[in-house]
């Protein structure tokens, strides 16, 4: 039995780059895995649907489909939207057999990811001094999700031996603008924002703009295509379709286990 289709689910936005971020995406995991069918699909404000990139691959004959949220936070979307496409697509597609992945999560790997994007920043900047950090996010009305990105903000601080805070554009506080100003009140001068957004949009725009007018000397640019971002979409896909297995009629053969990562 071929691996089951990966179908990329990303939130969707108004902003062209941010959907050409996630296409980007796509062509980066295909070239990592050319032995599985991966297409991208948005919830909202741009083409295609789940529904149509499912459909598609239902009529090719597809039997078994991933999808796997592209979101950070385990919150309102994953709870709640991505569940609802999957029982739609069930009803839609009965012949298909369909799973969600879990979120990529705060993982850690993303703070490589981070590091690389800030000093990036501070050498087109020119800056040599930090004395804080803000790491920037979307922010949720859930407690644990947000909790989630204080744990990743603790790490990142730890890695470099310098204060952090979290903050969030929306949903939540403090935003990005009202953490530099606080540092800023404490003496400290130097302080630098790390962009967690996966691509670029209203947000990380908003977090970008509000904490240089807060006096902020640098702004990362959002996490964007990566090596890391990648594995971490394949580890995902890996669990789920191990989880797929236990979904399948018993007489039905065992699925062959899809491969996490290629061999050169």
């Amino acid at each position: 039995m071929t691996a089951p289709a990966l179908v990329i689910l990303a939130h969707g936005s108004r902003d062209p780059r941010s959907a050409a971020t996630v296409h980007a995406l796509v062509k980066c995991l295909r070239d990592m895995r050319d032995d599985l069918r991966i297409e991208a699909s948005f919830l909202d404000h741009c083409p295609p649907t789940p529904y149509q990139v499912i459909g598609k691959l239902a009529a090719e004959g597809v039997e078994e489909v991933v999808v796997l949220p592209l979101l950070l936070s385990s919150a309102y979307h994953a709870k709640i939207d991505v569940p609802a496409v999957v029982d739609e697509a069930r009803s839609r597609f009965p012949d298909l057999r369909i799973i969600a992945s879990d979120v990529l999560g705060y993982d850690e790997s993303l703070l490589d990811v981070l590091d690389r994007r800030m000093r990036a920043e501070l050498k087109d900047g020119r800056v040599r001094e930090l004395d804080a950090l803000v790491l920037a996010c979307a922010g949720s009305s859930d407690s644990q999700a947000n909790a989630s990105v204080t744990r990743l903000a603790r790490l990142w601080g730890q890695r470099h031996k310098l204060p952090v805070t979290t903050a969030f554009t929306c949903a939540a506080s403090p935003s990005p603008a009202e953490a530099v100003l606080q540092w800023r009140l404490e003496g400290r001068r130097h302080v630098a924002v790390g962009s967690l957004f996966l691509a670029p949009g209203v947000l990380p725009d908003r977090a970008e703009t509000t904490a240089r007018r807060a006096g902020a000397v640098a702004v990362s640019r959002p996490l964007g295509v990566s090596a890391e971002v990648a594995r971490l979409v394949l580890l995902r896909y890996g669990v789920a379709g191990l989880d797929l297995l236990t979904l399948a009629p018993a007489a039905r053969p065992t699925v062959v286990r899809p491969q996490l990562v290629r061999t050169a």
